[in-house]
């Protein structure tokens, strides 16, 4: 469909994938944590990132399926530089022992890419009023550092998995023009 193909300014379109708008981007020496990586979007972020030299750590609520994902990157990128941690943003005390363990790591933190599920309306909102005071206050103090943050468009993923009224299947059907195949790579795009 010609809308999804119509590239922008940027010269992508919708239907750039994740690889294409990263191509050339050497991410050796950055750290990435990536929230909600076992599954959809996540998933395809930390994979493109690990495949750009990137240190992703995988921030995930199910560490065996977390575990699955990494191990999946690792054996298509032998290179990849990926670690999975426990992380459920419900939980208070599971994000301060996240933090404590990612502090102990000795790992830097170039990119926080908030990617989860968890009250997910309330947490994109939340998204975006954090990356708009902390773009406001960066360049308030004069810090060569953006923040960012994008909505990805209606995408056909998991999201309802656990609804008894919307299951995978509809979940399509409801999101209508947009498929994984090119929505997952949404996050990427968003680079100067």
């Amino acid at each position: 469909m010609w809308l999804f193909s119509r590239k922008g300014a940027s010269g992508f379109s919708a239907s750039s994938t994740a690889e294409e708008v990263t191509q050339g981007i050497d991410g050796t020496g950055l750290t990435a944590v990536v929230t909600g990586a076992s599954s959809g979007i996540g998933t395809e972020t930390a994979r493109v990132l690990a495949l750009r030299g990137v240190h992703v750590v995988m921030a995930v609520k199910n560490m065996p399926t977390g575990r699955e994902v990494k191990e999946t990157i690792a054996k298509r990128n032998p290179n990849a530089k990926i670690d999975a941690m426990e992380l459920d943003l419900s939980s208070l005390a599971s994000v301060r022992k996240f933090a404590a363990d990612f502090i102990s790591s000795g790992l830097p933190l170039n990119i926080l890419m908030y990617n989860s599920l968890s009250a997910y309306g309330q947490s994109k909102l939340a998204n975006v009023l954090h990356a708009n005071e902390l773009a406001r206050r960066l360049k308030e103090d004069e810090v060569a550092i953006t923040a960012n943050s994008l909505h990805p468009g209606a995408i056909a993923t998991n999201l309802f998995r656990h609804s008894n009224l919307i299951n995978g299947r509809s979940n399509h059907m409801l999101c209508g023009i947009a498929s994984t195949s090119y929505g997952e790579d949404w996050p990427l795009f968003c680079r100067q």
